[in-house]
């Protein structure tokens, strides 16, 4: 089974909102960015995907995207997570790929080593949490958001289809709540994202340090 991996990336205006509370606009525009370029870096160096696409309708996403070695499924308009992955996995299927592995653009622990894991342990027709593998592209409706696993996995099992879990802390960390930075920087892992997001929290700390912790 040849998998293609598809990465939804939207543009980073306006992003991570439920991280306004410790970041400004701007210092979430950057923190989406740098995620986006740690998990696609690692994505285009694992071995054994037939390759790497990214679905957006945003120009620097898209910029960026090629520049790292990744292909573009382009969104006419940003409608949300859902809409650009049913988008881009029918196109996908229209081209002829077997399968497709999404994989989130805020999850910046993830490694190589994490993707080739799945392709190795995930069976045709399953899907697996946090990250998904189908085969085909349009095997199950897909809805993201909230307790989106649960609503994946009903699916799955309505359909009666094989599915293997595979543990995996990097690929189950994304990044949308301020707990969540705490967990990226108590890996000390590096990246991009981690570089940012530990100077940021430390200027941060002492700004109220020196406002007298208000």
């Amino acid at each position: 089974m040849k998998v293609t991996a598809l990465l939804p990336v939207k543009g980073f205006r306006n992003a991570k909102q439920r991280l306004s509370l410790l970041l400004s606009a701007a210092e979430r525009e950057m923190v989406a960015e740098a995620m986006f370029r740690d998990v696609l870096e690692q994505v285009v160096l694992a071995r054994g995907l037939a390759g790497t696409y990214v679905v957006t309708g945003d120009d620097k996403v898209a910029d960026i995207a090629l520049s790292l070695g990744a292909k573009i499924v382009r969104e006419p308009a940003e409608n949300g997570e859902t809409a650009a992955v049913d988008f881009a996995r029918s196109r996908l299927k229209e081209a002829g790929h077997e399968a497709v592995l999404i994989i989130p653009g805020d999850m910046p622990l993830v490694r190589a080593e994490d993707i080739e894991r799945v392709l190795a342990q995930v069976p045709e027709g399953a899907a697996a949490p946090f990250a998904l593998l189908l085969s085909p592209p349009d095997i199950i409706e897909l809805r993201f958001g909230y307790d989106s696993f649960s609503y994946h996995m009903k699916q799955v099992s309505a359909q009666g289809l094989p599915i293997r879990f595979i543990e995996n802390d990097r690929i189950a960390l994304d990044i949308d709540e301020p707990k969540d930075l705490e967990q990226l920087l108590a890996y000390d892992q590096g990246g991009e994202a981690f570089r940012l997001a530990r100077r940021l929290l430390a200027g941060d700390a002492e700004n109220r340090r020196r406002s007298g912790g208000l």
